[in-house]
């Protein structure tokens, strides 16, 4: 049940398996006065797939500066309001931290339900040191990217950056080009879906393995810490 006072809800929703939304996240979102989602269309496909007619406003990165204000005076006069990502948890790589720091800035309370995201099981599954890391996200596109990587060529902790197919090829190459052949990587696609997959080994055995991959979906790239 959620309380009469406003508030924010930041809800994770699945990165690929449906089953994976918890039982509170669909008790939240069948329960709030709005949902907000970066795509209507897509959050629509997965609220019509659990029987939830809550309604559904926009909100994402290219309106987000116009409508905060609009959202947190709603949740002031005690609307409780749900956000989601298209997939994962709010923030992560995802539009939500402008609304969430707004939000706390106007001492309006904030609460994230935990759940999926796609670095976590990634990290685990691959094989690598997981008591420690860094997560990078995605890398800048252009301008500054060669020298985060170089700066990063020199950390100890385990590494965790997202890519898409159109530069996966390219990174791995950065990648490998600057922390060396031997360093241990793992890629990691199609999460919780049918045809998830876990490409490990060196620098040099991922050159070879990567061109037999579709290059398809988000991937997250998992690298070894300077030894």
């Amino acid at each position: 049940m959620i309380s009469e006072e406003g508030k924010l809800y930041l809800i994770p929703t699945p990165i690929g398996n449906l089953g994976d939304i918890t039982f509170r996240a669909v008790e939240l979102l069948r329960s709030v006065d709005l949902v907000l989602a970066e795509d209507t269309r897509h959050t629509g496909k997965l609220l019509q797939h659990l029987g939830i007619e809550t309604r559904l406003s926009s909100f994402h990165q290219h309106n987000e500066h116009q409508k905060v204000d609009g959202v947190i005076r709603r949740i002031q006069e005690g609307a409780s309001i749900a956000y989601c990502s298209d997939a994962g948890t709010p923030g992560i790589s995802d539009p939500g931290f402008l609304l969430v720091r707004a939000c706390v800035e106007a001492e309006v309370r904030v609460e994230c339900l935990p759940g999926p995201t796609a670095f976590v099981p990634s990290l685990v599954a691959s094989g690598l040191p997981c008591d420690r890391f860094v997560f990078e996200g995605f890398l800048p596109p252009k301008k500054g990217r060669t020298r985060r990587l170089e700066e990063l060529a020199n950390e100890t902790r385990t590494m965790i950056f997202y890519e898409s197919p159109y530069k996966l090829l390219k990174t791995i190459d950065q990648l490998i080009g600057l922390f060396g052949e031997d360093r241990q990587f793992c890629i990691a696609r199609e999460l919780s879906k049918l045809h998830e997959e876990f490409i490990r080994g060196s620098g040099a055995e991922l050159r070879m393995k990567i061109q037999k991959v579709t290059l398809k979906g988000e991937f997250v790239i998992i690298a070894e810490g300077k030894k």
